[in-house]
C-alpha cells in the first residue's frame, strides 16, 4: 500500500484549538468481493494516537466499521501558540502514517 501522510488543519481560539484530519486510507472491511468474487482482504486502520508537544492526550481503536478516507475532529484545551498536536495511525497490516500542525 501507497502511505500517504494525514493531512491536519488547526485553528487556535483563545486556549483551545480546533483540528481536523483527513486520514487517506482504503478501510475495507474484509467482507466486500472483487469483481471476479474474490474476497478482498480486511485493511482497516485499527488505532489513532493524537500528541500534544508529546503527550497522548487520545487514543482511539477503530475498526473495519469506519468509511474509507476517514475525517477526525477534536479539540484540545489548555492549548497555546507554540504547541505541536501530531496525530498517527496504525492499521491491521502494520502501516502507518502521520500528520503534525504547530498551532
Amino acid at each position: 500500500m501507497d502511505v500517504k501522510p494525514i493531512k491536519i488543519r488547526g485553528r487556535l481560539k483563545g486556549d483551545t484549538a480546533s483540528v481536523k484530519c483527513l486520514m487517506p486510507h482504503p478501510m475495507e472491511t474484509g467482507v466486500r468481493k472483487d469483481l471476479d468474487g474474490n474476497k478482498i482482504p480486511a485493511h482497516y486502520i485499527e488505532t489513532v494516537t493524537c500528541t500534544k508537544n508529546g503527550e497522548v492526550f487520545i487514543t482511539a481503536d477503530w475498526g473495519a466499521s469506519v468509511s474509507k478516507d476517514p475525517y477526525f475532529g477534536f479539540v484540545v484545551s489548555d492549548a497555546k501558540e507554540g504547541d505541536v498536536i501530531k496525530v498517527t495511525w496504525t492499521d491491521n497490516q502494520g502501516n502507518t502514517s502521520s500528520g503534525e500542525l504547530t498551532l
